[in-house]
């Protein structure tokens, strides 16, 4: 059956600076979301607009009875209306490129399709007066909509005619270091998870009325939180410490760069527990949360990449090794 995309696949032709661009976009869009509905749970405005989808039973947009919170959660919405033509934009440049992106195109739709998810979330969170474990699930929702624009970005060719690999000549990859990448990923994701409990048992219910809140002590579940923060910082290390200098210079610049950033954002969490949680320190701790996710995706999407390259014959190499690589493109 034809759409119009193929339709216009047929005329219109882009190259990959766009859909790199559009990729792009769409993650720092992810990351806004994030620190959107931060925004919304510190100042109050979970129920700003009462209902869903609606603001009001009769009313699209907040009234001016409603005030700031109305304004700050409507707002929130209209951001995931620009995310959704964000994500649009993403599956249109991935279509219509000269040489297809079949990764990029099932990115971009598995995108669109979680923005559906969180908006559905989103509501439900409304509709359960922001009960903790809905919020947490609507973060968890905006955490796998940034994992898909990761993913999708990733998967964007760096040059023209294709991913940019590494062809000097290595051993084949060791498998130590794809196993500290993978549990690099787990334990990121379980910080994530854990943090949402933190969240859901302090003291910022993301409304001015009286919200019930996760049955946990909170400084139990701090100093959780922290120690899994502690174990994903040394697990970093290690991994920094046993890649190759060899074939993995993306993977270790990314790797430090996501060091710096979990130190940073260590810093911003032990300030906002020590100093009674104000609220630009959680909102700087959501982005933080967010960059750390991100970071960890890309520590592992840059080794793997890097694990995929393949060596190649140059001159003045051994015989045994030009028979391996012979062996291998034969293979």
């Amino acid at each position: 059956m034809r759409t119009p995309l193929s339709w216009a696949a047929g005329r219109f032709a882009l190259g990959p600076r766009s859909v790199r661009w559009a990729a792009a976009t769409s993650v720092v869009a992810s990351i806004a979301i994030v620190v959107g509905g931060g925004v919304v749970r510190v100042t109050g405005s979970g129920l700003g607009c009462p209902e869903w989808p609606m603001c009001t039973t009769g009313t699209l947009a907040p009234t001016s009875e409603m005030g700031l919170h109305g304004a700050i959660e409507f707002g929130n919405r209209l951001l995931t209306g620009v995310l959704c033509v964000i994500v649009g934009w993403v599956v249109v440049t991935a279509r219509l490129q000269r040489r297809p992106m079949p990764a990029v195109l099932r990115g971009a739709w598995a995108q669109f399709w979680v923005v559906v998810l969180n908006a559905l979330v989103g509501g439900v969170t409304v509709w359960m007066r922001l009960s903790p474990y809905v919020v947490a699930a609507h973060f968890l929702a905006a955490t796998l909509l940034l994992s898909a624009a990761v993913w999708t970005r990733h998967a964007v060719p760096a040059g023209d005619g294709g991913p940019v690999s590494d062809l000097c000549p290595r051993r084949p990859p060791a498998a130590r270091h794809r196993s500290l990448s993978w549990a690099l990923v787990a334990t990121t994701a379980l910080l994530v998870v854990v943090g949402t409990v933190t969240t859901g048992s302090g003291p910022h219910a993301g409304d001015s009325s009286d919200v019930r809140r996760m049955p946990f002590d909170w400084a139990t579940v701090t100093v959780a939180h922290g120690v899994l923060a502690a174990a994903v910082l040394v697990l970093a290390g290690r991994l920094l410490a046993v890649l190759p200098r060899e074939g993995y210079g993306a993977a270790r610049r990314t790797t430090v760069l996501f060091l710096a950033v979990l130190v940073a954002q260590g810093s911003v969490g032990l300030f906002q527990s020590l100093t009674g949680l104000p609220a630009l320190a959680v909102i700087l701790h959501l982005l933080g949360s967010a960059l750390v996710w991100v970071g960890a995706l890309r520590v592992h999407l840059e080794i793997r990449a890097a694990d995929a390259v393949r060596t190649v014959p140059y001159a003045g190499a051994g015989a045994a090794h030009g028979e391996r690589v012979g062996g291998a493109a034969r293979g």
